[in-house]
């Protein structure tokens, strides 16, 4: 039996094991289903080993962001993220602690899921956590992409089967895709919690000097920075519509609904327009299911 295998021991040992597994998975699917997040709906249409798998992805990612995102300092986020590091070594022993590590343990060997994803994955809360972002580089946005999207695009392709070249480019640009929409999505929330994640470039160019999120927000040219983030997310889209086109269509189902998810949110953002941040853009339910029909089902 390799460190990733369910034990599988008879007696009470086993049924002891077991009974853990089955409780750390239906607490990682509890936390999918109190988030309310959009990505259920792209796991939903997995076969149940994917989407256990997928389900405890998610709950880790969600975990670490609670950290960086709730009230606290900086050092008690940093040695709270540090203990993630060390559980996602114990994990990759074979000898998780927390409830949502022992939900991977089984995913990690079963889809080869890579530790260095992981850590990425806590590296890109750091930078949330160390100090508030405020108007980031060219190079630190696209850092700060890879990290927190383009990881657990990474993850998601393994589970899904599709390791190739082309899964790899579906990762990294569908991920940038969904972040980049986030960020304009949540440009009001995150500047209460005095973040900015607008690109310190596009602010420039579209004259604004001030960094800080209150000055930033209420800047009159703020649209024309919005809309060409927007035009970024737009043409990340359009690469990644392609890249879909050179995988498994099969295998890359929960991407596509994904993308077409959020490729929706993001045009009804450009909509709405950037002068009603707490104005919130959603997608209905019904919607959803008919992206989930057409895209999901094959």
């Amino acid at each position: 039996m390799t460190a990733f295998e369910e034990p599988r021991r008879a007696g009470t040992d086993g049924d002891e094991a077991a009974r853990m597994t089955a409780a750390a998975r239906a607490e990682a699917e509890a936390i999918v289903v109190r988030s309310g997040t959009s990505f259920r709906s792209g796991m939903r249409i997995l076969p149940p080993r994917q989407r256990v798998a997928m389900y405890a992805i998610y709950a880790f990612c969600r975990e670490v962001d609670d950290i960086a995102d709730e009230p606290g300092t900086p050092a008690a986020k940093i040695a709270a993220l540090e203990a993630w590091r060390e559980e996602i070594e114990r994990l990759y022993d074979g000898r998780p602690s927390r409830p949502v590590a022992r939900a991977l343990l089984g995913p990690i060997g079963g889809f080869d899921l890579p530790k260095a994803e992981f850590l990425a994955v806590i590296d890109g809360m750091e930078m949330d956590a160390r100090e508030d972002i405020q108007a980031p580089t060219p190079e630190d946005y696209a850092l700060y992409c890879r990290r927190v999207a383009g990881a657990v695009g990474m993850l998601s392709v393994h589970v899904f089967g599709e390791v190739g070249l082309a899964g790899r480019e579906l990762a990294e640009v569908l991920g940038e895709a969904l972040q980049t929409t986030n960020i304009l999505r949540d440009l009001a929330e995150d500047g209460r919690r005095g973040r900015l994640y607008l690109p310190q470039d596009l602010l420039r160019d579209a004259g604004i000097e001030a960094t800080s999120p209150a000055a930033v927000l209420a800047h009159p040219a703020l649209p024309i920075a919005c809309d060409r983030l927007a035009e970024r997310a737009e043409a990340l889209f359009a690469r990644a519509r392609a890249v879909l086109a050179r995988c498994d269509r099969r295998k890359v189902r929960p991407a596509r609904v994904m993308l077409e998810v959020y490729h929706r949110i993001l045009r009804r953002l450009v909509a709405r327009g950037w002068r009603r941040l707490d104005s919130p853009v959603r997608i209905s339910a019904a919607m959803k299911l008919r992206i989930l029909l057409r895209h999901g089902i094959l």
